[in-house]
């Protein structure tokens, strides 16, 4: 199958192919002056043109100008398009002088003029070049963030029903209310406190906020809410263990993606034991990096993120949200645990 040629290519060879045809046109239709080979000329002119645009390119792409502040993409665009104009001038003049291609008439000016000349007249073309080349990106960059923000918020609303079905589960709420109703004779505060938790859990659930991210502190509350329940399932056979640093609480994370790792861990893990398990839950900065870790009984075995919608669904929005910056691994720490880990930027704090 022929390999599709880029359009950053296709918009390379259009763009000089329409120089030659300007040029020579005016060349043919309004010159007065003969010139000694001028297609040779012209060629070498926009073959120089070609090569020094995509060195251009080379460096724009490998400082990564773009992602600068729009000041400073400002300065760098002059300076690199003043820079590059001298270099098409000393080339084009340079080669010109070697091969004797051009017969000048009129009075002799020295080579620093003719190079001053010239860079000046490849500075409005490189002009031209880099600023349809940052139009362009940053047309594509925008429609690029407004896809990922559909994407993403198609991926939330889909995590939301997924989540509302399994909390409304009715076997999840005759769990919940059996082990409530066992307790209301002899530990009436208690069933109060659960009846409040479980209410807590479902109005969480069917909130269909819009925030993109919520406070880990926010989140940690429903979690807390929905381990207090399962403990009154497992009741010795889960050991809950949290690790949490204070200053991370108000680090912001994404809604319900804690709560979708701990219901995983219980799931996939604690559940599938005899004797049941410990899910831990550790939040931490390191390497200037926040670190939410929730490790659980249990093995992967066949359970995988492939085959799994929580942890699918954790990856995407994280991949979403952070572009790259973000991470998300899933392993077996030994024989007896998994560990689930999302590493995110710090986000500063006003």
């Amino acid at each position: 199958m022929k390999k599709k040629i880029s359009t950053y290519w296709v918009c390379q060879l259009g763009g000089w192919g329409t120089n030659i045809a300007i040029s020579s046109f005016y060349y043919f239709n309004l010159s007065v002056r003969k010139i000694d080979h001028f297609f040779l000329l012209v060629t070498i002119n926009v073959l120089l043109g070609i090569f020094f645009t995509h060195i251009m390119r080379m460096v724009i792409k490998g400082f990564r100008f773009l992602e600068k502040p729009i000041n400073k993409q400002v300065l760098y665009f002059i300076l690199v398009t003043i820079a590059f104009a001298i270099l098409y001038a000393c080339a084009d003049i340079g080669l010109e002088k070697t091969f004797n291609l051009r017969e000048h008439t009129e009075l002799k000016i020295s080579l620093l003029n003719e190079i001053t000349r010239s860079a000046l007249n490849n500075f409005f073309v490189l002009f031209i070049w880099n600023l349809l080349y940052y139009i362009f990106h940053y047309v594509e960059r925008t429609r690029k963030q407004e896809f990922d923000t559909l994407k993403l918020q198609s991926l939330v609303k889909e995590l939301e029903l997924k989540t509302i079905k399994s909390h409304i589960n009715p076997h999840f709420i005759f769990n919940a209310l059996n082990s409530i109703r066992a307790l209301v004779d002899e530990n009436p505060s208690r069933a109060r406190t659960a009846i409040t938790e479980l209410s807590n859990i479902l109005r969480s659930s069917m909130q269909t906020e819009k925030l993109e991210t919520v406070p880990l502190e926010r989140e940690l509350n429903i979690v807390r809410d929905y381990l207090a329940l399962e403990k009154m399932r497992f009741e010795e056979r889960l050991s809950i263990e949290m690790d949490i640093n204070q200053n991370t609480l108000q680090q912001p994370i994404p809604p319900m993606m804690l709560q979708t790792l701990v219901e995983n861990a219980i799931k996939h893990g604690v559940s599938k034991k005899v004797n049941g398990g410990t899910i831990r839950i550790i939040s931490d900065f390191v390497n200037n990096r926040h670190e939410l870790v929730v490790q659980n009984s249990g093995q992967l075995g066949d359970f995988s993120k492939e085959n799994g919608f929580g942890l699918r669904s954790t990856e995407d929005r994280l991949n979403l949200l952070y572009q790259g910056k973000a991470s998300f691994a899933i392993k077996n720490m030994n024989n007896e645990m998994v560990e689930s880990r999302i590493t995110m930027p710090v986000a500063p704090l006003h």
